[in-house]
């Protein structure tokens, strides 16, 4: 399933959701209830065969120049991971 991501422009806040291809996208932001926007973003890929993705995203980045990136970053927006709701309950019957 793939992680989107939507953006609320009045709470500052970008929220990522793992969603299937069917399912409905978010519609209202969990915190304000005003509209959020889908924000494209580049998928996943492991071009230079990477073990991990932390090895490939720090493997052409000197540490201060990730620390910079990393301050500006927090400035702008916060992030929140959204769980997928819970569409069975075992102990209920």
């Amino acid at each position: 399933m793939p992680v989107y991501e939507y953006e609320c422009a009045h709470c500052r806040v970008i929220y990522e959701v793992r969603q299937g291809m069917s399912d409905p996208p978010l519609a209202a932001c969990p915190r304000c209830t005003e509209p959020v926007n889908r924000i494209i973003s580049a998928p996943n890929l492991n071009r230079y065969n990477f073990s991990s993705p932390t090895e490939a995203k720090y493997a052409k980045v000197t540490p201060r120049e990730e620390i910079a990136k990393e301050r500006e970053l927090q400035k702008g927006y916060e992030r929140i991971w959204l769980p997928p709701p819970v569409k069975h309950n075992p102990w209920e019957e």
